[in-house]
């Protein structure tokens, strides 16, 4: 394979960040760019250089020289069109959340398998260098045994424009906890290693934003005249793990809280704790007996040196490195995401088989 080259689908906000990750690859481009709005299309493949542009995604993908597919689009579109595309031979990037549900996703998992195509979920908070430090130093003991998680991020007045697709349930899933919460949740499972998760209880509240309150600036989606808001804006859950460790989950698009934004993965050991924002470690000093010390590593080995999940995914595809993110961890997540929903639906905590 000379240059590996991607179809774009979807021109909304994040369609920019993953054109900025695929051309900053010397060996990709980006070849084509599908949306419903051709001049939203129009202005991402001026920007990058395409001149193929299509209305409809169906056709982009027919196109034989197109190897690998970049995907924008509403949650509700995340399933079927990944299953479109692998099942038109091409590799896939998917921006989170994996599906709406694990039932989706896991038709998505089976279908890359039989194809044999890389599949990877864009968890871009994986890839920042700080955090691949962090769990470099977890895999090499320096915290002993992780037993406890903590994942944030809270907004206060953060929701996507007011009227646009990510506020329906039927076409978003959810929304604070699909969302940002996702990112966390995923984060902070990576670092501890632990994918063995087996209750979940949760609650997911809609009190501000269905009000009108807390809109942010995120979003270019076209807004309908009749404005809806009917997912979350502040979610929380406990975790637990098959280890008796656990996880406290709480994440917020709109929340009355003295910060604006506020996020961060902060695991505990039993040598030591660190937090992903920034990366830092604190321990007892091992020079220094009786002192406490924080230290903010350097020069620690990380598994991508590219810190680029877009590099990452090109990789994959040319044979030269493993996805970070693999597909059996991303489906761990989207069972946890669909148990917190499901706990804050029933009142009780799910177990998961």
């Amino acid at each position: 394979m000379a240059k590996v080259k991607v179809g774009m689908i979807g021109a909304g906000a994040i369609a920019f960040n993953h054109c900025d990750g695929v051309v900053s690859h010397p060996d990709a481009e980006i070849a084509a760019v599908a949306d419903l709005s051709k001049d939203r299309a129009k202005e991402v493949a001026d920007k990058y250089g395409c001149k193929n542009v299509y209305t409809k995604w169906e056709e982009m993908i027919a196109d034989p020289e197109i190897n690998a597919i970049a995907i924008a689009l509403p949650n509700f579109l995340h399933a079927p069109v990944s299953m479109a595309c692998l099942k038109a031979g091409k590799h896939v990037i998917l921006d989170k959340p994996f599906a709406l549900s694990l039932d989706e996703a896991k038709k998505v998992a089976a279908v890359a398998k039989a194809k044999r195509k890389v599949f990877m979920l864009g968890m871009n908070q994986r890839y920042r260098k700080e955090s691949q430090m962090i769990k470099t130093i977890v895999e090499r003991g320096d915290l002993g045994d992780i037993y406890h998680g903590k994942a944030y991020w809270y907004r206060r007045s953060g929701c996507p424009k007011f009227g646009t697709w990510f506020g329906e349930k039927k076409l978003a899933g959810g929304g604070a906890l699909l969302d940002i919460g996702v990112h966390m949740l995923d984060l902070c499972l990576f670092l501890m290693d632990n994918w063995q998760p087996v209750a979940v209880s949760g609650q997911a509240f809609t009190k501000l934003a269905n009000r009108g309150i807390g809109e942010g600036g995120w979003g270019k989606s076209d807004k309908k005249k009749k404005f809806k808001f009917d997912v979350d804006d502040f979610s929380h859950a406990l975790i637990k793990f098959k280890n008796g460790a656990s996880v406290e989950l709480n994440v917020s698009w709109a929340l009355h809280r003295e910060k604006a934004d506020d996020h961060n993965v902060e695991i505990f050991g039993t040598d030591g704790g660190a937090n992903a924002y920034p990366g830092k470690v604190f321990r007892y000093s091992k020079k220094n007996k009786g002192e406490y010390e924080v230290v903010e590593p350097q020069n620690v080995k990380v598994g991508v040196p590219s810190c680029n999940r877009h590099h990452n995914w090109v990789q994959a595809i040319l044979g030269n490195e493993k996805p970070l993110t693999t597909i059996e961890q991303s489906l761990t997540i989207q069972n946890i995401l669909d148990a917190i929903y499901k706990s804050s639906e029933t009142g009780k905590e799910i177990r998961i088989k």
